[in-house]
């Protein structure tokens, strides 16, 4: 009798020792769970040179060099990369199929809204690229009456459609059409072959597509809209707090010790002045 009741107990023990772990997994935020499985998961969209692409099967750029000095803060932690197109990232952060979006999201007011986004990454102000020697476009004003190309369910799309609406407001005829594709390198093939007359996008990759490609593209660099900022992304609850923290912190230190810059001035070849505070707030 009293081997069994020795048995129960050891049961009942062993029963809410499991109970208990259970209740201090749940209890854990999305950085400790990340710290206690030793990996984290990011989204990505590796079709956005520079700042995420695939060369020679890796992906490289100036977002995978920057969350590789952000990861120095936690060591022994893999990142396991899922490469998406860019209309799945933001769906597939709310249904928790991955950890954070580590990739180029342009801020927007809707966004800010929605997500917890990080302090900036980078300069994301929109401008347009067109084809070398069309002397027609030399201001976003030339738009006027054109067609154009930039990427489907993106905030260049958003400030395409605000700046043609914008234009007609003027008294000027609006932008022609609008035509949108799941990444850039299609709406820069279009525009290569003549099916467009300009593509928007942010400025920087306007500037590194143009020292990749210069024989065919030319970046028209007067920038229009609000200025805009490229920021990771996370979900906007108090799991994902303290991960999203640590990022702002790590990047204010990235800025502090010149680390931003350099990784700047190596893909972009200058350096961007970034707010290191808050995140502005967007007008739209």
């Amino acid at each position: 009798m009293q081997s069994a009741m020795k048995r129960g107990t050891g049961v009942l023990l062993t029963a809410l020792m499991s109970m208990a772990s259970v209740t201090a997994a749940a209890a854990a935020d999305l950085l400790e769970q990340i710290k206690a499985r030793g990996e984290i998961i990011v989204g990505t969209e590796a079709r956005y040179p520079p700042f995420e692409y695939v060369e020679n099967g890796q992906i490289v750029g100036y977002g995978v060099d920057l969350f590789e000095e952000v990861m120095k803060g936690l060591p022994g932690v893999k990142v396991t990369r899922l490469d998406l197109p860019f209309q799945g990232l933001l769906p597939g952060l709310q249904a928790n199929k991955f950890d954070a979006i580590i990739t180029s999201v342009t801020v927007n007011k809707q966004r800010y809204d929605t997500y917890r986004l990080s302090l900036p990454i980078a300069d994301a102000s929109f401008a347009f690229v067109k084809r070398k020697g069309d002397d027609s476009l030399n201001d976003p004003a030339d738009l006027s009456g054109r067609v154009v190309g930039t990427q489907a369910g993106s905030a260049q799309l958003a400030g395409t459609e605000a700046f043609s609406k914008q234009l007609e407001e003027q008294g000027k005829e609006p932008i022609a059409g609008i035509q949108t594709y799941v990444d850039f390198n299609e709406a820069y093939a279009d525009l290569a072959a003549g099916r467009t007359d300009a593509v928007v996008n942010s400025l920087p990759n306007l500037l590194y597509l143009q020292t990749q490609r210069g024989d065919v593209f030319e970046a028209v660099t007067t920038t229009f809209g609000a200025p805009t900022y490229f920021s990771w992304a996370f979900r906007k609850d108090e799991d994902s707090k303290a991960l999203a923290d640590f990022i702002d912190d790590q990047f204010r230190k990235l800025a502090e010790d010149g680390t931003m810059a350099e990784l700047q001035q190596k893909w972009f070849g200058f350096t961007m002045d970034l707010p290191t505070d808050a995140l502005p707030v967007p007008e739209q």
